[in-house]
């Protein structure tokens, strides 16, 4: 028994048993490919919390396509025994131990992910100080796509020592916040309605969702923060800028000056 079994458990396979088991490989292969290219093909074109699950459907149907394809071409390549399991996975599992190390720490952080979901395709999210929109999540790593449409790849690994921060986490709501810095003289209540009505008649609003301005005093301003919630998370670079434009020219109409964050922090 000094080969582990190794002979007894291989010598039944073919050329015939290789060339099916390929054969289901290559099947398994193109149903992959097909999943990863149509299904975010469709989410693309929609919108809301169907997009999200379409997106979030990806990984999971990737991964059962992967365990039936096990499931379905070992028992054609050897007989499934007993013996002969206790034999390969104690192969394959000495390979990834050794070998693989790092690799099965992430896979292994990646099977963790797609059941605790921590994050799904189409979630915002911020880790290790990168913040995007999570584009796909492999056996391995996940994909995000930063606001300046830059692909990270972030190993599932990190997951175990590093703080991630979620900003929809699975729905279509995500909050933004448009902050501005204004000189001190001025009335306040007034400009805390206004900035309300700036949001309220910005197109890009979610309306229904809670809408919140909220001022604080620093030593040269008063800090106003304008919080909402855009239509579609994937606008809020461009709803955060018509926010502050939009309040900029309220500030310019009511003669209320505004303050350099970077004088405002040095003081």
């Amino acid at each position: 028994m000094g080969d582990f079994g190794f002979k007894e458990t291989f010598s039944s396979i073919t050329s015939d048993a290789l060339l099916e088991a390929l054969a289901v490989v290559i099947l398994a292969s193109v149903l992959i490919m097909l999943v990863q290219k149509l299904i975010p093909a469709l989410a693309g074109k929609l919108g809301g919390k169907l997009r999200l699950y379409l997106l979030a459907s990806v990984p999971l149907l990737r991964l059962l396509i992967i365990v039936l394809t096990i499931v379905t071409v070992v028992p054609i390549l050897v007989e499934p025994s007993f013996e002969n399991m206790v034999a390969i996975f104690g192969a394959l599992g000495l390979a990834l131990g050794f070998a693989f190390k790092d690799y099965a720490n992430s896979l292994i952080a990646g099977i963790v992910t797609l059941y605790e979901m921590p994050y799904r395709p189409g979630d915002w999210i911020e880790v290790s100080g990168r913040y995007g929109e999570v584009r796909s999540i492999g056996t391995r790593a996940a994909e995000i796509v930063t606001l300046d449409d830059t692909v990270i790849v972030i190993p599932h690994s990190l997951l175990w020592n590093t703080l991630l921060a979620n900003g929809n986490d699975g729905t279509d709501n995500l909050m933004c916040v448009a902050e501005l810095h204004l000189d001190p003289n001025h009335n306040v209540a007034r400009m805390q309605q206004l900035f309300r009505d700036v949001v309220f008649t910005c197109p890009l609003t979610k309306t229904y969702q809670p809408v919140i301005v909220t001022v604080s005093a620093t030593d040269d301003a008063m800090r106003y923060r304008l919080k909402a919630y855009p239509l579609e998370p994937r606008e809020q670079s461009r709803f955060i800028s018509d926010l502050t434009a939009r309040a900029a020219d309220v500030c310019a109409r009511e003669g209320v000056r505004m303050v350099s964050k970077r004088v405002t922090d040095a003081a």
